[in-house]
């Protein structure tokens, strides 16, 4: 029954930046994600799927490493960005990564984990709202942002305001799980109607 289904979440890195942070927070971020029963992770680390940067003709010959991605990202309920802000706005990989696939985002929800100096990347996360919207994804209201992150997390990885920190994730996630959800049931029914 697709109800009892696990939700597959895939959670994207979306900083290829040498000496990033992304990692830090995405491993956080995926560790209280993993407490849910009703999700199954799928960390896409874009750092290693080597998408080309340059973008190439939609007619089938798209290059290995986009054909490999495909797949993953066709089969999530839901995903979640983890993306820093460079000049105001997010990453060129994650928008490429975006740019490579249509129906993989569709009617799917995006949530964001946002992090950078003073906005905590929120700018870079009103500007990727945009590019789903138009990938007729999702966007989930709730959002983690750490500004001024290099402050704001331990040497163990974990974030210093704890506490705030995992309240903002669950916000999050509950939404997301809930969108998933929704999402997932109308995509079923309008398959079998098909």
């Amino acid at each position: 029954m697709s109800e009892t289904r696990p939700l597959r979440t895939a959670i994207i890195i979306g900083s290829t930046r040498e000496g990033r942070f992304a990692l830090t927070v995405a491993d956080w971020f995926a560790g209280l994600a993993a407490r849910r029963a009703e999700l199954e992770l799928d960390v896409i680390d874009l750092a290693e799927t080597r998408l080309p940067d340059t973008l190439g003709e939609i007619d089938g010959t798209e290059p290995a490493a986009v054909r490999a991605l495909a797949p993953r990202l066709a089969a999530a309920d839901a995903f979640v960005v983890v993306t820093p802000e460079y000049n105001h706005s997010f990453p060129a990989p994650l928008k490429t990564a975006i740019d490579w696939y249509v129906d993989e985002w569709r009617a799917k929800p995006v949530g964001f984990v946002s992090y950078g100096g003073t906005s905590g990347g929120l700018r870079a996360v009103e500007q990727l709202r945009q590019v789903f919207a138009e990938l007729q994804a999702v966007t989930i209201r709730e959002t983690v942002s750490f500004h001024s992150v290099w402050n704001r997390f331990d040497e163990g990885g974990q974030p210093i305001d704890a506490a705030g920190a995992a309240a903002a994730a669950d916000g999050l996630l509950d939404q997301l799980t809930w969108w998933a959800r929704a999402l997932r049931t109308a995509r079923t029914e309008l398959l079998q109607a098909a």
